[in-house]
């Protein structure tokens, strides 16, 4: 006779946070594969350190037409 009882699903937490570290073994994998990638992202991140405020107001323009652009019922 063979056995049908179903095994118990993985808790949720151990679950993200098997999938954060495949997130970020990734991204180290490609950085390996890929180093000009990686001065790239440097240099876009000393950038930032600039032009910090047009993310800011990349951000509240997108938060402004999701949230005010819709029609009110």
């Amino acid at each position: 006779m063979k056995n049908i009882t179903p095994k118990p699903p993985i808790p949720a937490r151990l679950r993200s946070q098997l999938a954060g570290a495949g997130v970020v073994l990734f991204v180290l994998v490609l950085c390996l594969l890929f180093p000009r990638m990686m001065a790239f992202v440097e240099l876009a991140a000393r950038e930032l350190r600039y032009l910090w405020w047009l993310i800011l107001l990349g951000a509240l323009g997108i938060y402004f037409f999701f949230f005010f652009g819709r029609k009110k019922e």
